[in-house]
């Protein structure tokens, strides 16, 4: 289905989220919906740019990668709007295999994907020498 097919008032979110209801197991899309309503619902209330989120560590380190993956994936489609979203591991040197969403044409762009993997690169750099500045200014050093 391609976006012209869309109806009128549907959010592409909204879809997939019927998609996966239809697709996943009762308890892991109620499990799902736990993790990503609150996301959900700040992304109603204010526009995109303006928030900053995450799964709760709590509740996410428990979940299985499946439920993780999809929590990325809806997330990314209320964001973006788009449903040609995928879930990709990235070999970063230094940091092993890190999980990305990107879209569809992204995925398949080894020179995009290398610039992605030197973007994770430099943060990672970048916030141990901010860990190390606090710690070495007596601050804590746990973001």
């Amino acid at each position: 289905m391609n976006e012209s097919e869309f109806p009128p008032d549907a959010r592409p979110v909204d879809m997939y989220l019927d998609l996966l209801r239809l697709r996943m197991e009762s308890e892991d899309y109620r499990l799902l919906m736990r993790i990503v309503g609150p996301a959900l619902r700040a992304l109603e209330e204010q526009p995109p740019e303006s928030l900053d989120f995450a799964l709760d560590p709590d509740d996410s380190d428990e979940l299985p990668q499946e439920i993780r993956d999809e929590a990325a994936l809806v997330i990314a489609t209320a964001l973006t709007g788009r449903l040609d979203n995928q879930l990709i591991e990235i070999q970063v040197d230094g940091t092993g295999p890190v999980r990305v969403v990107t879209d569809a044409v992204t995925a398949e762009d080894p020179a995009r994907l290398a610039e992605i993997a030197g973007c994770i690169r430099q943060r990672q750099h970048d916030i141990e020498q901010l860990r190390g500045i606090a710690a070495a200014s007596d601050l804590p050093a746990d973001f």
